[in-house]
């Protein structure tokens, strides 16, 4: 169907504003306003509450500074909707206009219903000989989601934002359906959403773990890849977002926004931070043998990277792919660019998230020249008031060139630092020629990251995140075993520099089991103890496995989901108390969180180096130490005394000595600096989670084989 239905009257329709952009409820009516460049009409096609019968369609009358738009009174919140654009299919132009394509909004604030794949949603007739050249007439209603009017009026119990200091911050990384899908203190009808995260009875136990701040895997409207369906899995990350406004329906209880803004509300109730992971690298409307979603029907020439015409001028029709998914997401186009921004300022201001992982940020950073700290993107962050006050925190790599930018990003930013996962990993793992590289990382990467005045915060530290082997898994496997992916176990990364402990998989060998558990405690204390922002992988505390799964992005079962009888299960309980006694002790202990590089430069005759590295004799490391290739104990000191900022005033915290003994045999350390008045004590030993209840006295100390051992003085 493609002419105006009569009701409502085209006749009630007023000009409307060109802004905001979406469909915004004004008392008696909605504002419709969307922006396309080479649109020659929009049509707003409006359904019943099932969304499946079109009961009236309004031709936008205005067009203003290349936004469409125009005022529909009688409209109100929940009324569906979609978008049909008029404007020329000429492919090689970089235009793919096609009006029998039922269009979701960009800026619509919700969605109801799913997508069914058919190939009704190409704008092209599949199977035709000229491919994408085709132009296909079938009405692709029946088969998409629509968007929904939303009231966005909500009434918040916490209303001032907790802004927890960065140095003080530990992420904590998670699904909301794989964390609460099997929780037993969730209702059944509660699991898989937002309501179920929200509860006391998950909160609670974050909040006690001692991290600040939850970082939730994408929850924008995202769409499940029909080659996935095809094989009985589905996109259970969510790294496809098709509305960067929407929350995805299938964590709500129908499309009321307010079920999120509760749940923000409880996070914050319990002092925790909400961190979104986000993509707007890329959409799912793919290359040029893609559906058309969205963005593509609106305006495929202003919202997508596209090839340079070329000699044939055809260049255009193809899609430069950056992000290794079809498409990339042209943030050098100013509207394309106010609709990123206008989203990250909905989420805080709106929604009242305090901050964003972004998803391959070295696109969202890449001009047609290539990637600029300067682009766009970043000082339109740098110099916005909300989202200059809210957590930024950038994944910085993608495929495109010079795609890893680690420690790249300008001051302001933190950034995912996975040279710490693949340093701690190879260490603990017993490669050689380690040392070096794990000094640096105890550090905060400062060969990174000390530049511009950015803090030892940038370097978002993590030993395990979604995308990769489980923290127990890295103990367990030394090979990836994604063969429930349907794709022959090629996918994944097969680098995970792991190691099974002598045996793949599942053991019951005791020893095995033991030096397991010893290496997980190894690991997480080498995350806790460094400077830095730490990340835990929600699950890693208690020895989550996804049995050797290392992309786990299509499942959505039991191998992605949280096993809570597993963390019931007493050696897990152990290691989750011992992650919760390493948080409290880097809470207590402030030179674990300096706000300033430690440099091991001398801060004041009385208040000696910040930092200082020694070997087990008792002696400083020489360079001789730091060249050999086995070395691999050491130990290093932390001045409580040295100044906590540029103030040249001593600190007066108790000092802290980090014993590592990466060694497979015991080593003797003599603790350097004795002093009968003040010696060291004892607070944690990884070979037992039981030592280090305070024993005084020490100045000797042998160090099991692979462990971690921490002294403090004051």
């Amino acid at each position: 169907m493609t002419e105006p239905l009569p009701s409502p009257p085209q006749a009630t329709v007023t000009e409307g504003a060109p802004h905001p952009l979406g469909a915004t409820f004004i008392r008696d009516g909605v504002n419709f306003a969307v922006f396309s460049a080479h649109a020659t009409r929009v049509d707003i096609c409006l359904f019943d509450d099932a969304g499946q019968i079109e009961t009236g369609r309004v031709t936008l009358p205005e067009y203003t500074d290349e936004v469409w738009h125009g005022f529909v009174p009688g409209l109100q919140p929940g009324t569906r909707y979609g978008l049909r654009v008029h404007g020329p299919y000429e492919p090689e132009k970089g235009h793919r206009f096609n009006h029998h394509k039922l269009l979701l909004d960009p800026y619509a604030k919700a969605h109801m219903g799913e997508l069914s794949w058919g190939p009704e949603v190409f704008g092209y007739t599949v199977g035709h000989p000229d491919g994408d050249l085709s132009f296909d007439e079938r009405d692709s209603a029946p088969f998409m989601p629509k968007c929904v009017v939303v009231d966005s009026r909500f009434q918040w119990a916490q209303t001032d934002a907790l802004r927890v200091p960065w140095n003080d911050t530990v992420f904590y990384e998670t699904h909301v359906r794989g964390f609460t899908q099997q929780h037993p203190a969730i209702p059944k009808q509660f699991r898989g959403t937002f309501a179920g995260m929200a509860r006391d009875e998950v909160l609670g136990p974050i909040r006690d773990l001692g991290v600040t701040s939850v970082e939730l895997l994408p929850i924008q409207m995202f769409f499940n890849q029909s080659s996935l369906l095809e094989k009985g899995l589905t996109n259970f990350w969510g790294y496809d977002t098709i509305g960067f406004f929407a929350l995805d329906p299938r964590y709500m209880d129908g499309p009321n926004i307010d079920e999120f803004k509760h749940m923000v509300d409880r996070f914050h109730a319990h002092g925790l931070e909400v961190i979104l992971d986000v993509v707007y690298n890329h959409t799912p409307e793919g290359n040029e043998l893609g559906p058309t979603l969205s963005f593509k029907g609106i305006d495929n020439a202003s919202y997508y990277r596209l090839m340079p015409p070329g000699d044939d001028g055809k260049g255009q029709r193809y899609y430069i792919n950056d992000t290794g998914t079809g498409n990339t997401v042209n943030l050098s186009h100013p509207r394309v660019l106010q609709m990123v921004m206008d989203s990250l300022r909905y989420w805080v201001t709106e929604m009242h998230v305090d901050g964003f992982r972004f998803d391959l940020a070295t696109i969202l950073a890449r001009e047609p020249h290539g990637f600029d700290e300067g682009g766009g993107f970043l000082k339109s962050c740098r110099q916005d008031p909300v989202l200059s006050s809210v957590k930024l925190i950038a994944e910085p790599w993608d495929i495109g060139p010079g795609g890893y930018q680690v420690g790249g990003f300008p001051p302001g930013w933190a950034e995912w630092n996975d040279q710490f996962r693949d340093t701690v990993r190879a260490f603990w793992k017993g490669d050689e020629a380690m040392a070096p590289a794990l000094a640096q990382c105890l550090t905060a990467s400062s060969d990174r990251f000390n530049q511009r005045g950015r803090r030892p915060w940038a370097s978002v530290n993590f030993i395990s995140a979604h995308d990769g082997f489980t923290l127990a898994d890295t103990v367990s496997y030394n090979e990836k075993h994604n063969e429930a992916n349907g794709e022959d176990n090629r996918d994944g990364h097969s680098d995970n520099r792991s190691w099974n402990c002598g045996v793949e998989g599942p053991s019951d060998d005791s020893a095995v089991l033991a030096l397991r558990a010893r290496q997980q405690r190894n690991q997480l204390a080498t995350l806790f103890l460094a400077q830095g922002t730490p990340m835990l992988l929600a699950g890693d505390e208690f020895g989550r496995t996804q049995q050797g799964n290392n992309n786990a992005y299509c499942q959505d079962n039991a191998i992605s989901w949280v096993d809570w009888q597993h963390a019931q299960q007493p050696e897990n309980q152990d290691l989750q108390a011992f992650a919760a006694r390493l948080l409290a002790l880097r809470k207590a202990q402030p030179v674990l969180r300096r706000n300033r590089f430690l440099t091991g430069a001398r801060q004041g005759e009385a208040a000696g180096k910040d930092a200082a590295w020694f070997s087990p004799a008792g002696d400083e490391m020489a360079a001789a130490h730091w060249e050999d290739n086995q070395t691999r104990s050491f130990a290093l000191l932390l001045n409580g005394q040295a100044p906590a900022s540029a103030i040249p005033t001593p600190a007066q915290d108790p000092s802290l000595l980090i014993v590592i003994n990466g060694w497979h045999e015991a080593v003797p350390f003599t603790l350097p600096e004795p002093a009968a008045d003040n010696a060291w004590r004892l607070v944690l030993d990884t070979t037992d989670p039981a030592l280090g209840d305070g024993d005084m006295g020490h100045t000797e100390y042998v160090a099991t084989g692979r462990s971690v051992v921490v002294f403090t003085r004051n």
